[in-house]
Order: C-alpha cells, then sequence, then structure tokens
C-alpha cells in the first residue's frame, strides 16, 4: 500500500475510488489490520489502497477529525462515502468496500 503525504492527498483522492487506512506506526489494531487491507488490495484493482500515518501527517488527520484509529475511509471522486473505525475482518471490510459498487 502506497504512503500518502497531506499535500499529494486531495490529488490522489480526485478521481475513481480510494480507500485510506489513517494508521500509526505504534498502533496494534491498525498493525493486524494492514495485512487485510493488503490482501484485498490485491482482490480489488479497481480502488486505490493507500496509508497515511497520523502521526506525520497531524493535519489531515485533524481535518477528517480523526479521534480514533485504524480509521478506515472510502472516498469516490474526491468525496468521503465511508467510514469505518477500529479493527475489522475481511469480511467487514470486503462488506465495507461494496459502497463504492
Amino acid at each position: 500500500m502506497e504512503k500518502v503525504v497531506t499535500k499529494d492527498f486531495k490529488e490522489l483522492i480526485a478521481q475513481g475510488c480510494t480507500l485510506v487506512d489513517f494508521y500509526a506506526d505504534w498502533c496494534g489494531p491498525c498493525k493486524m489490520l494492514a495485512p487485510v487491507l493488503e490482501e484485498l488490495e490485491q482482490e480489488y484493482p479497481e480502488i486505490r489502497f493507500v496509508r497515511v500515518n497520523v502521526d506525520e501527517e497531524d493535519e489531515l488527520a485533524a481535518e477528517y477529525r480523526i479521534m480514533s484509529i485504524p480509521f478506515v475511509a472510502l472516498f469516490k471522486d474526491g468525496e468521503k462515502v465511508a467510514t469505518m473505525v477500529g479493527y475489522h475482518g475481511k469480511a467487514d471490510v470486503e462488506e465495507f468496500l461494496s459502497q463504492v459498487k
């Protein structure tokens, strides 16, 4: 999964479907979720999967009012269409992804 910084974020989510994983290196549930998202990234080539480190990109985290992590957001053509907080297994994330089809 590509790691994204604030200056590139808006352009990156502007077109198509993008799943953004807001995480931190010290976050246990974030570490558990990462392999699930990496597996799904291979199964959903039509969706771009990216990561944002909330400790390094605190302005972006504040803009999206991220209070708990992992925080996963789905964007379609630049608009946030769904969010999910906390660790979820593969089946839950697949159901979450179905919101952009």
